[in-house]
């Protein structure tokens, strides 16, 4: 069955120079590649529900660990790549504001490839 869509200028201008950059054949066939992506999104997104359930139900059984043996375990597991751990400020923390997050990034060996 045939659909018909409103893109808007935008949207459509993006699609005709896909078209006519030879990216693709026709505009079915971009649209048809997007559909594709968010049905890949969504199944993605689905699967990750799923997961955080169940981490939510395994925790309301009481199956929890202690902090320090999980960071133990992730050092362990992450210790030979390329990405450490640096507790590193992010821009705008200061007196009053809420602690920041830790930053990762990537080790002076790997980032000067």
């Amino acid at each position: 069955m045939p659909i018909s869509a409103d893109l808007g200028p935008k949207l459509e201008a993006v699609v005709e120079d896909l078209v006519n950059n030879g990216r693709y054949n026709s505009k079915s066939e971009v649209l048809r590649e997007g559909v594709r992506l968010v049905q890949e999104r969504e199944a993605a997104l689905a699967k990750l529900h799923a997961e955080l359930d169940k981490g939510v139900a395994s925790a309301r059984q009481g199956e929890l660990h202690e902090l320090d043996d999980v960071l133990d375990e992730l050092k362990a597991r992450y210790a030979s790549t390329e990405w450490k751990f640096s507790p590193t400020p992010r821009r705008g923390a200061g007196p009053g504001r809420p602690s920041p997050r830790p930053a990762w990034r990537r080790s002076p060996a790997r980032s000067a490839r």
